[in-house]
C-alpha cells in the first residue's frame, strides 16, 4: 500500500479520536531520522508510518489521529521541503492536526481513555506518576522500524520501569523546558469526562447525542469544562456513558462504515437482520449482498473481549493477523476477535476491530508479559516485542 501526496495522506489523518485507528505522536514521528532519511524534520515519515499501519492492520484506510506540539511547524529551515510547515497549519486549521504547548499530555490521556496504541519512540518518562498504566507496557506503544525495502514496519514497544529517581529528574527537565506553558500537567487524567454522555445546548447539534445511534465524538476539554468542538459551547451532562468497541466494514479493503458497540450487548449482524441488529444493505453494493445472510454472524461484547458467532448456513471465514488463510469461524461457541483479524463474509467483504482496544485487553496482555524487576540492568531499556495476538 502507498500513500501518494498530501491529498493522499489527508485520508488518513482522523479528525476525532474514535475515527482512528492509532493515536500518533506527529512531533516525535515527524524528527525521528531512524525511518526517512537524515533530515531534521520530514512529514514524509508521516506517509511511512500510516502505510505500515496499514499492512499491520490490513485495512488499506487506516486512519491516525495525530497529536503536535505548536513548535513542530516552526524551524523552517529544518524541513527539506519548506511547503511542509505551512501544511502542517493548514491541517491544524481544518482539524486534521490536535495542536497544542505540549502534545504529550493529551495523547497520554487519550490513550488512557481509548486503548488505542500510541505511535511514538517516546519513553513518556515525566508521565509515570500520572499515568501508572505506562510502566511496563508492552503493548499500546508502537514504534517504526526502518526495512530493507525502504519502508518501515511498527513494533510493539517494551516501555520498561522507570525508577523514581528516573521519573523525577525527567519531571524536573520537562518543568524546566516548558516552564509556564504546562499547567496542569501533572492533574489526573480527566476520565470522568469520557465515562459520561455529553450534549451541545446548540439546537441541531448532534455531534454528542448517544440517542442519534452513532459514535459519540469525545468532547475537547477546555480550561477544565468540556466543550463542543463544533460550537465552542460548555456541554450537558447527559449522563454515564458505557464502554464501547467498534467494527469497521470493509469493502474491498475500503473501510464503508464503522459500527459502534456498547458493553454488555449482543447484536446480529447480516443483510436484513430485522430489529435490534445491523443491516448491511445500506453499505454492501448487489450482487455481493446477496451472498450476505439475513442473519449472518452474532456479535457479543463484554468488558473484556468481542466475540463472534456464525449464523450464516454459507459460513464465515476468519482470517488471524499473520496466518496464510482463513479457517471457519465457529457457530456453536463464540470466538474471539483480535485487532488486526478479518472476518470475511463474503469476497471483497470483511470485518475487522478498529485499533481501539479495551482497557481489560490491555491489562491482561500486560499482565501476561514478563516484566524486569526495578532497578535491573533491563529497567530502563526499551526492546521491542513482535508477539502476534493470541487465538483466543
Amino acid at each position: 500500500m502507498t500513500v501518494a501526496g498530501p491529498q493522499g495522506l489527508e485520508r488518513h489523518l482522523a479528525r476525532f479520536p474514535e475515527q482512528a485507528d492509532a493515536l500518533v505522536d506527529l512531533s516525535n514521528v515527524v524528527r525521528d531520522t531512524a525511518i526517512g532519511g537524515p533530515r531534521p524534520r520530514d512529514l514524509g515519515r508521516l506517509r511511512l508510518v500510516v502505510e505500515a499501519l496499514a499492512r499491520r492492520t490490513g485495512d488499506a484506510h487506516a486512519s491516525v489521529y495525530a497529536v503536535a506540539d505548536r513548535s513542530l511547524r516552526h524551524g523552517v529551515h529544518e524541513y527539506a521541503d519548506r511547503a511542509e510547515p505551512a501544511l502542517l497549519a493548514r491541517w491544524a486549521a481544518e482539524g486534521l492536526v490536535e495542536e497544542l504547548p505540549d502534545a504529550d499530555e493529551r495523547l497520554m490521556d487519550l490513550a488512557e481513555m481509548t486503548g488505542l496504541p500510541v505511535i511514538s519512540r517516546d519513553g513518556f518518562a515525566d508521565f509515570r506518576l500520572t499515568h501508572p498504566w505506562i510502566q511496563g507496557n508492552t503493548t499500546q506503544f508502537l514504534a517504526a522500524e526502518p526495512t530493507r525495502v525502504r519502508a518501515v514496519r511498527l513494533r510493539e514497544r517494551d516501555m520498561g520501569v522507570r525508577s523514581p529517581a528516573q521519573i523525577s529528574r525527567k519531571l524536573e527537565e520537562s518543568d524546566l523546558k516548558a516552564y509556564g506553558l504546562l499547567q496542569g500537567r501533572h492533574r489526573r487524567p480527566r476520565v470522568e469526562v469520557v465515562r459520561r454522555y455529553w450534549r451541545c445546548p446548540q439546537r441541531g447539534c448532534t455531534l454528542y447525542d448517544s440517542r442519534t445511534g452513532n459514535a459519540v465524538t469525545l468532547p475537547r476539554v477546555k480550561h477544565g469544562v468540556p466543550v463542543c468542538a463544533l460550537h465552542a459551547l460548555p456541554l450537558h451532562d447527559d449522563g454515564p456513558r458505557t464502554g464501547v468497541v467498534q467494527l469497521k466494514l470493509l469493502v474491498d479493503g475500503e473501510c464503508v462504515h464503522r459500527f459502534t458497540f456498547d458493553v454488555d450487548t449482543t447484536v446480529v449482524v447480516g443483510r436484513a437482520p430485522g430489529d435490534g441488529g445491523l443491516a448491511l444493505f445500506a453499505h454492501v453494493p448487489e450482487p455481493r449482498l446477496a451472498r450476505i445472510s439475513r442473519r449472518h454472524l452474532e456479535v457479543s461484547v463484554t468488558a473484556g473481549a468481542l466475540r463472534l458467532r456464525n449464523l450464516s448456513g454459507g459460513g464465515t471465514g476468519l482470517l488471524r493477523r499473520g496466518a496464510g488463510s482463513a479457517k471457519p469461524l465457529a457457530g456453536d461457541s463464540y470466538t474471539t476477535l483480535n485487532t488486526g483479524d478479518l472476518v470475511q463474509l463474503t469476497d471483497g467483504v470483511a470485518l475487522t476491530r478498529s485499533g481501539r482496544r479495551f482497557p481489560a485487553e490491555i491489562a491482561a496482555a500486560w499482565n501476561a508479559a514478563p516484566h524486569p524487576a526495578p532497578g535491573s540492568a533491563a529497567a530502563g531499556a526499551t526492546t521491542f516485542l513482535d508477539r502476534p495476538p493470541s487465538a483466543g
